[in-house]
């Protein structure tokens, strides 16, 4: 008796030491301290990029004034009537190779690696110049803005943002976070940039996360997460099953061709 006691005891340690062994695994920031602040770092906005398309609207008290610069076809002049089809629709304008964004009135604008904030002011800017209106207001979004999200999470797929300083746990998040699978420390990132494809090492296990330029993700980021050994093994062990399960029923049924034909 006292023996079955004693294994017992043996079993429910090792099962409790598993068991808090696992949950360390799947935990994210383990190493984040109670009541340690940290300093939140002033970035995460998302820059423009060439071939990034991008609604602006510019609005102002007398919005006559405004119709212009919103329209889809330059006028030459100000005093010039908008016809229907230029009135203030959503026009939706596409950033060029070279990183410029050609608006009515005032012409090409280099926008090429700023924020939507910092191209509305340069736009502002250039209306008040040149003379066109003294107190414009421009608004600039993206207007397909998106992040894919692959591997061991429970929805992976393309997700449209609409907003700056998108985390990788918001991304985790659009995709219903990790499975048991997932490797934590070994999340990858892919950005492009400039023509050059960029991978980043993620390790969510640990606050220096924080600290990584692709803690904040950027238009068509792509997050990667890897599966763990024995997800990867069990995969393996499953489609060579599923091949030598399709092997043997091709040979039945050869086999059974073969002894039909010679009766």
């Amino acid at each position: 008796m006292n023996h079955l006691c004693r294994l017992s005891g043996i079993l429910l340690t090792v099962l409790l030491l598993s068991a808090c062994s696992a949950q360390k695994r799947v935990w994210y920031l383990q190493d984040i301290q109670q009541a340690s602040p940290e300093q939140i770092a002033q970035n995460g906005q998302i820059r423009i990029k060439p071939l990034d398309r991008l609604t602006i609207v510019v609005n102002s008290k007398d919005p006559e004034l405004a119709v212009p610069f919103n329209s889809s076809t330059s006028l030459n002049s100000l005093s010039g009537t908008p016809s229907a089809g230029s009135t203030q629709s959503l026009q939706i304008r596409t950033v060029d190779e070279n990183g410029f964004v050609v608006m009515p009135i005032i012409g090409a604008i280099e926008c090429k690696g700023l924020t939507r904030g910092e191209l509305a002011r340069v736009i502002a800017d250039k209306i008040i110049e040149g003379g066109y209106i003294n107190d414009p207001s421009v608004n600039v979004q993206f207007s397909d803005m998106k992040i894919s999200v692959i591997g061991e999470v429970t929805r992976p797929g393309t997700f449209e943002i609409d907003r700056d300083r998108i985390t990788i746990f918001d991304a985790l998040a659009m995709a219903g976070d990790m499975t048991v699978y997932g490797v934590r420390n070994e999340v990858i990132v892919t950005r492009e940039t400039d023509g050059v494809r960029t991978f980043e090492i993620l390790d969510l296990t640990s606050k220096e996360l924080f600290n990584s330029p692709a803690f904040y993700l950027q238009q068509n980021d792509v997050v990667y997460v890897k599966p763990n050994k024995y997800k990867a093994q069990s995969g393996e062990i499953s489609q060579n099953r599923s091949f030598y399960l399709s092997l043997i029923s091709t040979a039945v049924s050869v086999a059974t061709l073969i002894v039909t034909l010679t009766k």
